[in-house]
């Protein structure tokens, strides 16, 4: 049994990680911070345990096995620092760190601790993408020439807790919109998918939109791997009507499309006429809790710890997603394209 604090309870915090983690039997739910303790209070009466407005004291309750940081993007790194340093497993939010220096400063907390770090990329986990990858490493595609892969809803505002004041709008608290909350998800499936890393970058960033916030809402990327497939990266807050998460490999025997149609999540079509449709369940949104189409971030969480085994998504692995959306803010801001690995 992983007795877990949860720091951040705001929209994140309780509809996916609480959420997930109390139907969890692994797990039990033992303590809640937030900086508007009303909130922390409020998970304290559905679970027990204890609710805390500074998480320094989560960190101290020596009942806190493991951690969720479900924080503005601002503070993943000084908390999970802390809780590595408290001697506390941590399962971190995406983006994991706004700089590459505060990222190096968690692989640093980790490599020092007997914990371990994770971070949130649940776009991996979905079924979908877990046999994409293993068709495109089978050769089931051939070499593989290129891609799109698109992340747009309508924006924050929609579904935070606190609504047009959030923090995702708040450039010191954020660092960055669309980009750091969608357009690092899929950076992270290009690499899980291809198995390679991006060596290129050239990023178009703005912010048109929403005239209530400090950061981006719309950005498209272009995107070169080691092996020279080229494609592009789209993330937007500006996407008012259906969600889109979808994501085309173009290949040289066939396309896939994965969540790009209403009835079938996974689409190949061969270029010798094969055609697979597919529906494995599609991926979890913002209106969906627990395991409802569940990512089950939490649960490979857990399940490593309880196993003993290495997290699957880790901070060595995640900042490489990160370094993506810098270039790409670079690259913008210079107007140049910005080479990388």
């Amino acid at each position: 049994m992983i007795n877990v604090g949860v720091i951040g309870c705001g929209s994140i915090g309780v509809k996916r990680h609480i959420a997930e983690y109390s139907e969890n039997k692994d797990v039990k739910l033992v303590a809640f911070c937030d900086r508007v303790l009303k909130r922390a209070e409020e998970q304290r009466t559905l679970y027990g345990g204890g609710a805390y407005k500074d998480y320094k004291e989560l960190l101290a309750d020596e009942n806190v096995d493991a951690v969720s940081v479900c924080t503005p993007n601002y503070l993943h790194a000084e908390i999970a620092i802390a809780a590595l340093e408290a001697g506390k497993h941590v399962l971190c939010e995406k983006p994991m760190g706004v700089t590459l220096k505060e990222m190096d400063a968690m692989i640093e907390a980790e490599n020092r601790s007997d914990g371990q770090l994770m971070i949130g990329h649940n776009q991996r986990f979905v079924k979908e993408h877990e046999i994409a990858k293993e068709w495109i490493a089978s050769g089931r595609l051939g070499r593989i020439y290129s891609f799109r892969t698109t992340f747009g809803h309508p924006g924050p505002e929609k579904w935070s807790v606190d609504g047009r004041d959030s923090w995702f709008f708040k450039e010191e608290e954020a660092a960055m919109g669309a980009m750091g909350d969608l357009g690092v998800h899929k950076a992270d499936l290009i690499r899980f998918l291809l198995d390679e890393e991006v060596v290129e970058v050239g990023g178009l960033i703005s912010k048109e939109d929403k005239d209530f916030s400090d950061v981006d809402d719309n950005a498209v990327c272009i995107l070169r791997t080691e092996s020279s497939a080229i494609g592009t990266l789209q993330a937007s807050w500006s996407f008012y009507g259906a969600e889109d998460n979808s994501t085309v490999i173009y290949g040289e025997k066939g396309v896939l499309r994965l969540l790009n149609d209403e009835k079938y999540s996974f689409i190949f079509a061969g270029a010798d006429g094969e055609v697979v449709k597919e529906n494995y369940g599609g991926i979890q949104t913002n209106e969906d809790t627990g395991q409802s189409k569940s990512s089950q971030v939490m649960g490979r969480f857990i399940s490593a710890l309880e196993k003993d085994e290495r997290v699957p998504v880790t901070a060595h692995d995640a900042k490489k997603s990160v370094q993506i959306i810098l270039s790409a803010f670079e690259s913008d801001r210079t107007h140049k394209i910005i080479t990388g690995e």
